[in-house]
């Protein structure tokens, strides 16, 4: 399973609202919830069809997603990389820890936003987003960033 676009959209609108309500991204999954989140990827070809603003919109506010204070986009003291480029992230490691097992994907999406890769990919000052695919399936797989 490589290149998922409804993955690849659902992880996009995650860090959509997570920019916009400022929270951190583990927190969008959480207010979100499995059931949501696999309603937004189970429909991700016709959502993806409206403004990414209105669909966030709409789900913010269906699912009372409150307000924070997480703003990693203001704390960036370089470029900022837009949110298809760390839902693209998101969306290749899911990837590559399912594997060809597409039936928990949702199961797997929980599982990294809610670990600490949410704080090492949220961090706009490091390079680790940009790292190679390979690297960040292997940090995850080992549990931490590698040297």
């Amino acid at each position: 399973m490589k290149n998922n676009s409804a993955l690849f959209f659902t992880c996009s609108l995650i860090e959509y609202i997570g920019r916009e309500q400022k929270l951190k991204r583990a927190d969008v999954v959480r207010s979100l919830g499995g059931i949501v989140i696999q309603r937004i990827y189970s429909h991700a070809d016709v959502l993806h069809c409206e403004p990414i603003a209105r669909v966030a919109d709409e789900f913010t506010k269906m699912q009372n997603i409150p307000a924070g204070t997480f703003d990693n986009v203001a704390d960036c003291r370089y470029d900022v990389p837009d949110y298809w480029a760390i839902g693209a992230v998101y969306e290749r490691l899911i990837e590559d820890v399912c594997g060809d097992d597409e039936e928990h994907i949702i199961d797997r999406l929980l599982e990294i936003y809610s670990s600490w890769m949410d704080d090492a990919i949220s961090d706009y000052n490091t390079s680790f987003y940009y790292s190679s695919r390979d690297y960040i399936y292997a940090c995850y797989s080992e549990g931490e960033v590698l040297d």
